[in-house]
């Protein structure tokens, strides 16, 4: 195993150790964030509990729904990686399908690698 091989590993491990960081991340922000913003309408219209339940309850499911967008693109990236590796999909860096025929082939849309969905994914809000 040469050294190149070692340190891509080394990367693929850590991309791994970040994406359950921000995992975890999620789960804990999207209530606490809707706490307090249920906290402070609570405070500015005098209505408490009420907003801080309802900020409560939607900052749980929004951080279950980035939980389960997470790893959805994860498991996507981890099939790619494991197809890549048996020798089912082309190496990186080069198309792996072209949608469309023809004259339809112009319109057509090209999936990329798994790196440039990361990317594509890390750049989303």
């Amino acid at each position: 195993m040469s050294f190149k091989d070692i340190l891509k590993q080394q990367q693929s491990g850590m991309e791994a150790l970040a994406t359950t960081g921000v995992i975890g991340l999620h789960l804990v922000s999207g209530p606490l964030v809707g706490f307090a913003i249920g906290y402070g309408l609570d405070y500015w219209l005098d209505t408490s509990p009420w907003c801080k339940l309802f900020f409560l309850l939607l900052g749980i499911a929004a951080g279950f729904l980035n939980v389960y967008r997470d790893t959805q693109h994860l498991l996507k990236k981890m099939a790619a990686e494991d197809a890549r590796r048996k020798g089912l999909a082309p190496p990186s860096g080069m198309p792996t399908r072209q949608t469309g025929t023809g004259a339809d082939a112009t319109q057509g849309t090209i999936e990329t690698n798994g790196r440039a969905d990361a990317e594509n994914h890390d750049a989303q809000p």
